[in-house]
């Protein structure tokens, strides 16, 4: 997701690096440990405040995609694409 983005010009490299960085440190002041392990949720809180800050999606669609990737995901079997159908998740 975040190559697309980028290749689609929704922020630049530069952009991308303060983000994650901006988001591994505050992690450091939240005291989390500095040993990688939480390195993919810093990704991705990044990636999606990048989102948020572009306006390309607000908390509330993007805890509603989290969610409807979970139900496609528990539904599909093993071996096979996952197929994300988001208009089978009204509001809640």
């Amino acid at each position: 997701m975040t190559l697309q983005l980028h290749d689609q010009g929704v922020f630049t490299w530069p952009e991308w690096a303060a983000a994650l960085t901006r988001e591994i440190r505050t992690g450091q002041t939240r005291g989390e440990a500095s040993d990688g392990s939480l390195y993919y949720t810093h990704w991705l809180n990044a990636l999606e405040q990048l989102v948020i800050d572009r306006q390309l999606g607000t908390p509330d669609e993007i805890h509603d995609l989290e969610h409807a990737w979970a139900d496609a995901a528990e539904r599909t079997p093993h071996g096979q694409a996952i197929v994300l159908n988001t208009k089978e998740r009204g509001p809640a």
